[in-house]
């Protein structure tokens, strides 16, 4: 019984000595695993997005549905249009939001996120977009990049923080 409670306390500081780090350095996602913390400068979000729109990939954090003080993070693809930040999340035909993404999940529990572009992060409120005159228009500029049969993209605004 001895034993086991030194092992079970050696995992449990392993895990605190890690989350630790990981709060402190970040730890992010790789482009087909997800992350921890994002790790970058924070910035104040531009008031016009459009400055940032640059090839590369997005780093997206949410907080976990379940624990909001731990973070998740995943990469994900932008949209910019008239000045606004627009993250995509793409769903095989049959899977219904947010069964088939982790981080939808989280936002739809707690809208609060960190978007990192070229190394800077900023905060924000994500909105969802249900299908109106927004979302179909970001379509028609994007959709044909992005879209398959049998595929439906669900789009998030960044929206300042509240």
């Amino acid at each position: 019984m001895k034993k086991l409670g030194i092992g079970v306390s050696v995992i449990v500081v392993g895990l605190a000595a890690f989350l630790g780090y990981a709060r402190t350095f970040g730890f992010d996602p790789a482009p087909v695993a997800p992350g921890l913390w994002l790790s970058g400068e924070v910035a104040e979000a531009p008031a016009n997005w459009d400055a940032l729109d640059a090839p590369g990939l997005t780093g997206i954090e949410t907080r976990q549905h379940f624990a909001s003080w731990l973070a998740h993070s995943v990469t994900a693809t932008r949209f910019h249009m008239d000045g606004k930040l627009y993250l995509g999340s793409g769903y095989p035909a049959g899977i219904k939001l947010p069964n088939g993404r982790h981080w939808n999940k989280n936002l739809l529990a707690n809208p609060y996120l960190r978007v990192r572009i070229a190394g800077k992060i900023y905060e924000g409120h994500a909105t969802y977009l249900e299908d109106g005159p927004e979302r179909q228009a970001l379509i028609r500029k994007y959709g044909p990049m992005f879209w398959a049969a049998g595929f439906y993209l669900h789009v998030w605004r960044v929206d300042p923080p509240k």
